[in-house]
């Protein structure tokens, strides 16, 4: 009965893709990989996604747009750890699926216990910085003392989480590059709604629990963290699935550790990049009041759901195109990364066409006191939904060829060259004024949310062009002939 009923859901959603093959946007079968591969993935964001747009909206409802805004202000510190074990988690798939492609299996398990130590490596340090320097680290970016008292709070809470939150990432990017994303998804269909069952009940003191607030986010997706980092650890373990975790033997392998850090290095740096040039851009929406910054974050978490299937996509076109080239096989690789750009396209526009429609609805939800405001930042992320998509997909495609400086550069330059220099015209004259050898430049023009606007839009189709341009370029297929993984890298 369950079986029949998950056939009749996989034939209906199968239907998209071969309805963009039949109207000429899509290969059949590469379009139909594509979509198998990604479908899992976005389930697993989607729901994440929930996760952390729910965690805003009962924040919002117990705190107020104080406690949204500490809630945005600390999350974007534990976004770095976050953003690093992202970095190496898509050095892993990449390795993995180019070990899988080459039929290399006991190396892609070996790759997984070298991402292991080196989350362990990284995580623990960030874990005891953010414990003693929580509060000054908030006040950098807030001058109200009730919102950096909740900021920290959440802050020290959850990057007590950190490696766990690492391991699991390692260990459903392994499962990845191997073509295996059901099995993340069944772990985040369990461990997700807890989360979210958690923080309700620890947020607002439900039943016998205290009222925690922003304290109940932290503790509830702390525990959550780490129960599906035990999960993952014991089907690892289990060696049952396509990939497994073999804790003796061979702990360090100098080729595969050389590779991992070559690939993440770049992709590192690609996180952190965005992730410190959120700190002044927050810092502006500041200066613009508490009303915009938590419009922002609403807005923002809201349009991550239409964001959902890039992520999918970007998994997808690593593996594909990751184990087409360990197989040797660079056309079918480049084929692919393009057939995987046309159906995330397709499918991302609809998402969010849908979200713009019903922006004043989902505004409304959220009990903010300045429901307009919050209508324009969902509205506005919509229009950079195409970029989005671009940009994400196409850098899931190098990634699988291990080719992840480009990104760096399009991230840069999307971040510093326009993003902050445009919002920086948002603050009112004598803001971000600097004085030099007694010349003051002040950019400040307040101009406002228009501004805003601007640059975030122009940070989207800046990182889009750049990862287009080098996928369109084909050189990504030398990286991976020089990697040494794989039959590209081998011949």
């Amino acid at each position: 009965m369950l079986d029949d009923a998950k056939r009749r859901v996989r034939s209906a959603l199968f239907l998209f893709p071969a309805a963009l093959a039949r109207i000429g946007l899509v290969d059949r079968k590469k379009g139909s990989e594509a979509f198998d591969l990604a479908v899992p993935v976005m389930i697993t964001g989607a729901m994440r996604t929930l996760l952390r747009t729910a965690d805003f909206f009962m924040v919002s409802l117990a705190v107020g747009d104080m406690g949204v805004a500490a809630l945005e202000l600390g999350f974007q510190y534990y976004f770095v750890p976050f953003g690093l074990s992202l970095a190496l988690t898509s050095a892993t798939i990449s390795i993995v699926s180019r070990f899988k492609g080459a039929g290399d299996d006991a190396r892609a398990d070996l790759a997984i216990k070298q991402s292991l130590w080196l989350a362990l490596a990284v995580s623990l340090p960030l874990t005891v910085v953010t414990w003693v320097y929580a509060e000054p680290l908030i006040a950098l970016l807030n001058d109200d003392p009730r919102t950096i008292e909740l900021g920290a709070v959440y802050l020290q809470i959850v990057m007590l989480s950190v490696f766990f939150r690492f391991w699991s990432l390692i260990a459903a990017r392994a499962l990845a590059g191997a073509g295996d994303t059901r099995t993340p998804m069944y772990v985040r269909l369990v461990t997700l709604p807890t989360n979210i069952g958690l923080n309700a009940v620890l947020i607002f003191g439900l039943g016998p629990f205290p009222e925690w607030g922003v304290a109940g986010a932290a503790w509830g997706t702390a525990v959550a963290n780490t129960v599906a980092a035990l999960v993952f650890f014991a089907l690892l373990l289990s060696g049952r699935f396509s990939v497994r975790l073999r804790l003796g033997g061979r702990q360090w392998d100098g080729e595969i550790l050389r590779e991992l850090v070559r690939v993440g290095l770049p992709l590192a740096g690609t996180r952190l990049s965005r992730t410190f040039g959120r700190f002044p851009f927050l810092f502006i929406l500041g200066a613009l009041g508490t009303p915009v910054l938590a419009a922002y974050a609403i807005g923002r978490r809201v349009m991550l759901l239409a964001l959902m299937p890039a992520w999918g996509y970007a998994t997808a076109s690593s593996t594909l195109v990751g184990q087409s080239l360990g197989a040797g096989d660079e056309a079918e690789a480049d084929q692919y990364g393009w057939q995987t750009l046309r159906i995330a396209l397709a499918t991302q526009l609809i998402i969010a066409g849908v979200i713009v429609a019903l922006a004043r609805p989902i505004a409304v939800a959220f009990g903010t006191e300045h429901v307009n405001l919050t209508v324009d930042f969902i509205r506005m992320f919509g229009v950079g939904v195409a970029a989005f998509s671009v940009s994400r997909t196409m850098r899931g495609g190098l990634r699988g060829a291990g080719d992840t400086r480009w990104p760096l550069y399009g991230t840069v330059a999307g971040t510093y060259l326009f993003k902050l220099p445009i919002a920086t015209l948002a603050l009112p004259a004598g803001v971000a004024a600097v004085s030099v050898a007694g010349v003051t430049f002040d950019p400040g023009l307040d101009l406002g949310l228009v501004a805003v606007y601007a640059a975030i839009l122009a940070d989207m189709y800046v990182r889009a062009a750049v990862n287009t341009l080098r996928f369109w370029s084909g050189a990504w297929r030398r990286v991976a002939r020089e990697s040494d993984i794989g039959a590209t890298g081998a011949d």
